[in-house]
């Protein structure tokens, strides 16, 4: 049993691709960055535009990136980025987005209910739940110690 154990190893070792550390990580900051420079020139864009504050610019930024990442992951560009970036493309709010719309890709075939209803936010639901409950504890204390 320990044999085929190692053998297994050694085989998986010779057949899985070999990466770099330090491209991945150059890869990932030069795309995240990228991102988040996309962003930071919507957000001065709309800073231009007549009676437009810091929050509403704030504001359609966020709403600018999440139509973005979901719109590219809808004509199936974002993957290409994911496998080239790795962690890059997924920690902006595009990696959000893109959870989402790639959840209901896959169970698009399932239909509407059971399969674009149900398993759209399999990936991204636990992040709406906890974000909620934090926010609402959040707000409460903020509340109790405005009340003191």
């Amino acid at each position: 049993m320990k044999v085929q154990k190692q053998e297994y190893q050694m085989w998986v070792e010779a057949i899985s691709p070999q990466t770099s550390l330090w491209v991945g990580c150059i890869k990932a900051f030069l795309v995240g960055g990228f991102i988040c420079v996309l962003g930071q020139c919507i957000r001065e864009f709309v800073l231009t535009l007549d009676g437009m504050d810091e929050t509403m610019a704030s504001n359609w930024t966020s709403i600018s990136l999440i139509f973005l990442g979901a719109f590219v992951t809808g004509i199936g560009w974002y993957d290409n980025l994911g496998h080239f970036a790795g962690a890059g493309s997924i920690i902006p709010i595009t990696g959000f987005a893109n959870g989402i719309v790639a959840s209901a890709i896959e169970y698009k075939k399932e239909g509407f209910i059971l399969g674009l209803g149900a398993k759209m936010f399999s990936i991204a639901g636990p992040v709406l739940v906890y974000g909620t409950l934090a926010s609402s504890l959040v707000g409460l204390i903020y509340w109790i110690f405005e009340v003191i």
